[in-house]
């Protein structure tokens, strides 16, 4: 494991913290009361909420399972990775390609207390995990080449994360210096949540949540997403409800219902 900085901050049990409510979300087990009384408050405002959370991991597993199958890529770099659950992108990857090397990014001290989980790798792979903020993209790339070869395609996920990032210039800065240190065959994954699938229902829990928990969380958007994948060529079907991003259904099987959540990948040519 690396670290950046003086070390992870000290954890606040009173304030709701996202990877804690998140996790109770998905029926996870590391959270404290506050994290579960604000989860619980948000689900009472807005309850399709769950189905998001479930939503957006179900794409991690489906992006990751296309980038290390059909698109051939071996390496990840997994910002934001918030606290382990099930099908994490080293299990889903290294099942399909033992050899692939996943660096995780988080810079909330439970997930740090927690990274020990994270750090199980197939002998022919590797999976690390970095201390550092999404803010700080130098830091990030600077650690991550101790595992990653940057000379060769990267996926770089980043899901749920830049929401966090309140100006949308910044997040798109942060996105670009990321896809300049990676070469052509690289792919960005993002999601991201929207009031343009979500309702107002959806605006009074995000308005509940930024006045109660941290970090405060910014809706986009499609074009505001749309800016983020800025030179790559955006795969089918483009911008979508991360849901019905290349839902594994039966043939002729109803498509999934929409969530807040948009989910979208695209290849650096």
């Amino acid at each position: 494991m690396r670290e950046s900085g003086s070390g992870p901050a000290t954890v606040n049990e009173h304030v709701a913290h996202n990877a804690r409510v998140w996790n109770y979300w998905l029926g996870g087990k590391d959270y404290y009361a506050v994290d579960r009384r604000v989860g619980d408050h948000v689900v009472g405002m807005y309850p399709a909420i769950r189905e998001v959370a479930r939503a957006d991991r179900a794409f991690l597993g489906r992006a990751v399972r296309y980038l290390a199958g059909e698109a051939g890529i071996r390496q990840f770099l997994d910002i934001g990775t918030g606290l382990p659950t099930v099908e994490n992108t080293h299990e889903v990857a290294q099942r399909i390609a033992p050899g692939s090397r996943i660096v995780y990014v988080d810079n909330d001290p439970v997930v740090l207390v927690h990274a020990r989980a994270l750090l199980t790798s197939s002998p022919e792979g590797a999976t690390d995990y970095i201390d550092a903020d999404v803010h700080d993209p130098d830091t990030i790339l600077r650690a991550a080449s101790e595992t990653l070869d940057f000379t060769r395609p990267v996926a770089i996920m980043m899901l749920g994360i830049l929401n966090f990032v309140p100006d949308t210039g910044r997040a798109r800065a942060v996105v670009r210096r990321l896809l300049d240190a990676v070469p052509s065959g690289s792919h960005l994954a993002v999601t991201h949540p929207t009031l343009e699938l979500g309702g107002a229902a959806n605006a009074e829990a995000m308005r509940f949540w930024n006045e109660n928990a941290t970090p405060p969380i910014t809706a986009r958007s499609r074009a505001e997403v749309a800016s983020f994948f800025e030179g790559t060529e955006l795969l089918e079907p483009g911008i979508v409800s991360c849901a019905r991003w290349r839902p594994e259904t039966a043939d002729g099987g109803a498509e999934p219902p929409e969530v807040a959540q948009f989910g979208a990948v695209g290849r650096k040519p």
